[in-house]
């Protein structure tokens, strides 16, 4: 049981720096207003492997990073708090809803625990992302929109503010996660332990 706790603290402890690591990187990548989110892998790969809370952790984790980057500076420029909630939330609540999703599929099918899992994070985040952004910066939003010569801040927010960020993220993380995690739980299981 105590090799156990210690693979998990050490894998943990791996995750938790490759997002902060990510997320350092990706903050210099940009497909539109906001830059690319390459950490929702690691996060749907702790998911898989610790369960919910760690999949929180990780999002946690790099809510603090985006915020810490610069990633938000707009926002925080307009609403320090709705800045600092919509930002820790999104990835909390995606790593958490990737670990519940992965954990209720993951005995009936393993493929599909796991592409559900990477479908899920990146919905939750974007989700989460925009709901915050109804909440604590439409009037901010409305002017970009407008901006950027869109008429309809819903068009905006679809098109010009997260569309194809989204996409690149989604999939990403539908590649990523699924070969990582199938690599992971054929290694470490006992067939793998024993090989």
């Amino acid at each position: 049981m105590k090799s156990k706790q210690i693979m998990t603290l050490v894998g943990m402890g791996i995750l938790t720096a490759i997002v902060i690591v990510l997320q350092m990187v990706a903050s210099a990548i940009h497909f539109g207003p906001f830059s690319i989110t390459l950490v929702l892998a690691p996060i749907i790969i702790g998911a898989a492997l610790y369960g919910p809370g760690a999949g929180a952790w990780l999002g946690t984790v790099f809510g603090a990073m985006v915020l810490l980057t610069g990633d938000a500076a707009a926002f925080l420029a307009v609403n320090v708090p709705g800045t600092i909630c919509t930002c820790i939330l999104k990835g909390l609540l995606a790593g958490l809803a990737a670990g519940a999703v992965y954990k209720l599929l993951e005995k009936k099918n393993q493929l599909a625990s796991v592409v559900t899992a990477g479908i899920v994070c990146p919905v939750v985040n974007t989700g989460v992302f925009l709901l915050g952004c109804l909440v604590f910066f439409l009037d901010t939003v409305k002017e970009w929109g407008a901006g950027a010569g869109y008429e309809n801040v819903g068009a905006y927010f679809l098109f010009g503010f997260v569309g194809l960020n989204f996409v690149i993220e989604l999939a990403i993380n539908l590649v990523l996660s699924t070969a990582i995690v199938r690599i992971l739980k054929i290694l470490t299981s006992p067939a793998g332990a024993a090989r």
